[in-house]
């Protein structure tokens, strides 16, 4: 029997993923964000274009013929569960082995801290380090050494540690090759993506055509500036 189980694929960064930086400047841990808004057209556009290609059944034994594999479901609330074909998300390693895999995103989750965002968004900064550990003996080799370094800090395992314990390791790894192998890429991952966009609803599917026009002042976490704060607004004429 067959389950439909949504396939963690490529993280379609965005042309300039530069500007996400800019947006997210989330330079070591701790610094946390709520901009989970999803108040605009753009997001839902942007949760379908994220799932209309995973329509593929795929088998758990499918899904083994790497050298690990994440599964997880999506949240509830999330707003890609009201267009994907499944909760059930699945992203097979070809570079790291499932706990690898687990830990890196656990990480990832403590360097970036969006408790809403799903770990299937997550998981696509674990596909791009994969993907480099697989091409590059010496990433493999570093992230591994890495992985190895948190669960002897924790005894065994990192992802029994406690959250505010696995907070204060991923600070201590500030500045190491690690811990900045995860982080550049993370930067990339993480917010260049459609299931991004669908999250904190960017928008950003309809391409580079800017936002004066659709919502860019619609920040529900600022106050409205005064109008004498605000400068003229451009016009094509």
């Amino acid at each position: 029997m067959k389950t439909t189980i949504i396939p963690i694929v490529a993280s379609g960064h965005a042309h300039h993923a530069h500007h996400h930086e800019h947006e997210h400047p989330h330079e070591h841990p701790h610094e946390h964000s709520d901009e989970h808004s999803d108040e605009h057209g753009g997001g839902q556009r942007a949760a379908k274009a994220a799932t209309a290609a995973l329509r593929i059944p795929l088998t758990r034994r499918e899904l083994l013929r790497g050298t690990g594999v994440l599964m997880g479901t999506l949240a509830v609330s999330s707003v890609l569960s009201s267009f994907a074909p499944s909760r059930a998300w699945a992203l097979e390693l070809q570079g790291l082995d499932t706990h690898q895999g687990e830990v890196i995103l656990a990480f990832t989750r403590q360097l970036y801290p969006h408790p809403t965002l799903d770990n299937a968004v997550y998981a696509l900064v674990v596909k791009d380090l994969d993907a480099k550990a697989k091409a590059d003996p010496a990433v493999r080799q570093q992230l591994a050494d890495g992985v190895k370094q948190l669960d002897a800090q924790a005894g065994s395992d990192w992802l029994k540690r406690a959250p505010s314990d696995q907070a204060r390791d991923v600070a201590a790894l500030a500045g190491t090759p690690f811990f900045n192998t995860i982080r550049s890429t993370a930067v990339v991952s993480l917010y260049a993506n459609t299931m991004a966009y669908a999250h904190f609803g960017y928008g950003a599917s309809e391409g580079d055509g800017g936002y004066l026009n659709k919502g860019f002042n619609s920040l529900s976490w600022l106050p409205n500036p005064p109008a004498s704060a605000s400068g003229p607004i451009p016009t094509d004429s």
